[in-house]
């Protein structure tokens, strides 16, 4: 595949991934239908199954799409944060702060959040993102604490504190405290 044929693949995707977003802004994650999102991004169902396989892999795409962009952001906010245990917790307010300014990514964890709960859950990308947060070494993953901080995001999306001020002075008081045992 040449090169021009590869960029214009990408933007094919791109569009449908715009198209699936612009839909779950309107209807929620979990309703439009593979007809819904083909016509929507101007395409047809079979040019749409071309790039994704089936509704699961365009939710996972659209997700890992945005999960790339926010963990760029958090990298950056995070870069000059020497120690690992803060740097945990200003990944997490920066990671809160990333997601909360794409009004497009509400309706991932308003309401009924079980889809972006289990994309969570099920993605090798996020997953591994985060546990490189947590670990300076990767053979030294906890799968365990990936999950729980996974779910304090999760958390504060559905249900935020107060203000940023009191989400990140629980940040502060419950993850920076040191390990049992």
């Amino acid at each position: 595949m040449s090169w021009l044929a590869e960029a214009k693949t990408d933007l094919a995707a791109e569009r449908i991934l715009d198209a699936a977003g612009e839909l779950f802004v309107e209807r929620g994650v979990g309703k439009p239908g593979m007809d819904e999102v083909a016509r929507a991004a101007g395409c047809s169902r079979a040019t749409l199954y071309r790039y994704f396989e089936n509704r699961q892999a365009l939710i996972q795409a659209f997700a890992h799409r945005e999960a790339r962009l926010i963990t760029a952001q958090v990298a950056k906010a995070t870069a000059d944060v020497p120690d690992p245990r803060r740097r945990v917790v200003e990944a997490v307010i920066a990671c809160l702060a990333a997601v909360r300014e794409r009004p497009h990514l509400a309706a991932w964890y308003a309401g009924d959040s079980t889809l972006l709960r289990e994309v969570l859950h099920d993605s090798p990308l996020i997953r591994g993102t985060a546990q490189s947060y947590l670990a300076a070494d990767a053979d030294a993953a906890d799968p365990d604490l990936v999950d729980w901080v996974l779910r304090i995001i999760l958390s504060f999306l559905s249900n935020p504190g107060d203000d940023e001020e009191a989400e990140h002075r629980l940040l502060e008081r419950f993850l920076l405290v040191p390990p049992l045992g």
